[in-house]
């Protein structure tokens, strides 16, 4: 289990910053370590080896497909500037873009949403664990 063994630490450090309460922490990190041997921490170790093996595939589409997938979220969160300049000068414009643009994102399926937020935690997992092991810079 390689890849849990490099991520418990950093889960105990995580869980020694945002819980406050000793017990609790003790408590928490009790819970960690039972999940170690478990068949659910089994896999979820399955799952960031398959995600460290895509990105690392020689295949351009594979190993650049969740990078790609976030730059297309960055530029629909930097394209919010541009928008908020215009509201400067024509407000009205400014809200209408803003109205169909939400109505555009209500519109997406939640599905896609965990989609993102699965692919890029994934993402960030499988480049800390490249990077542990002296496999990526």
């Amino acid at each position: 289990m390689p890849v849990l063994e490099t991520l418990v630490g950093p889960i105990a450090s995580i869980i020694d910053k945002i819980i406050p309460d000793k017990e609790a922490r003790a408590k928490a990190k009790l819970a960690l370590l039972e999940l170690e041997g478990t068949h659910e921490l089994k896999q979820i170790e399955a799952r960031l080896s398959a995600i460290v093996t895509e990105a690392q595939s020689a295949d351009p589409w594979t190993s650049r497909a969740r990078p790609s997938f976030l730059y297309v979220m960055y530029a629909m969160l930097l394209f919010a500037l541009p928008v908020g300049l215009l509201s400067l000068f024509l407000p009205d414009a400014a809200g209408r873009i803003a109205g169909s643009m939400t109505a555009y994102l209500r519109g997406l399926p939640d599905e896609l949403y965990a989609l993102f937020g699965t692919g890029y935690l994934g993402y960030t997992a499988a480049r800390q664990w490249g990077k542990i092991k002296g496999v990526e810079a």
